[in-house]
């Protein structure tokens, strides 16, 4: 692209600037960004299966979106010289990257906001990764890096819809949330209850037992993990087995992450 078909008796063309956000120099720009967003997703999808399987609450979602987004974030402060169609005229007024910081500052707070926990469970990573996600592709608009902003759209929306699809094809170990309420007077014996953890095809997971009292009733919490090529019996026939099972006044099972 020319300067005379950007700029005409000295001002401005609208065609010949929207054309210099699409200039092979900014293409080729954009699709080395892509290529980089592409090998943060991989790796960030990768920590996050070792997460997923040993029950943790942040997944690949959550881990691929932010490795992504904090990629997208890094590598376009690499090539200021294309900021803005390639023009700098316009950032002589204000810092961009001051700008930039006070965004993430500001939507790192946002995705807070919808993060729940209740117990071993919490719900809501997903959405906070997406979401500081969504402010990434915002500034990647913002910049003029349209192409790469695109991609970025793409695969965080190829993320939320089909992931989930392909981690049910990988090997899992399920996770559940156990909190047990003992009558009054009862003194469970922690080895009884991994035995019979064991016996159901799961293992207490290390460092998640808790165990508090009221009332001379104690309450014992912690986070049931299959075991290594087991599904682990369902919810429903544990509930069965707890409901008859002598010295429990009463108890709470639900999956441990979301």
């Amino acid at each position: 692209m020319s300067s005379e078909a950007i700029v005409q008796d000295g001002a401005l063309t609208v065609p010949g600037l929207m054309a210099a956000y699409w200039s092979p120099a900014e293409l080729a720009t954009n699709g080395l960004i892509l290529l980089n967003l592409l090998g943060a997703l991989l790796l960030g999808l990768m920590v996050g299966y070792e997460r997923s399987y040993h029950g943790r609450a942040a997944g690949m979602r959550t881990y691929g979106l932010v490795c992504m987004a904090s990629a997208g974030l890094t590598i376009i402060a690499g090539y200021p010289n294309f900021w803005y169609g390639g023009h700098g005229a316009a950032a002589a007024l204000v810092d961009p990257t001051r700008v930039i910081q006070g965004v993430v500052t500001g939507i790192g707070f946002l995705g807070a906001g919808v993060i729940m926990r209740s117990g071993f469970t919490i719900s809501g990573l997903t959405t906070a990764a997406s979401i500081w996600a969504s402010s990434v592709i915002g500034i990647m608009v913002g910049v003029g890096f349209y192409l790469a902003a695109m991609g970025l759209a793409f695969f965080s929306a190829m993320i939320m819809i089909y992931l989930n699809r392909a981690v049910g094809m990988l090997p899992s170990r399920q996770a559940v949330a156990v909190t047990l309420r003992f009558k009054p007077g009862v003194r469970p014996e922690e080895e009884l209850l991994r035995k019979a953890a064991l016996e159901r095809g799961y293992e207490i997971a290390g460092g998640s037992l808790t165990i508090g009292s009221e009332k001379n009733a104690q309450e014992w919490r912690f986070v049931a993990l299959a075991l290594a090529g087991h599904s682990g019996a369902p919810l429903s026939s544990l509930a069965t087995e707890l409901s008859t099972l002598d010295g429990v006044d009463g108890f709470w099972l639900s999956h441990a992450r979301n």
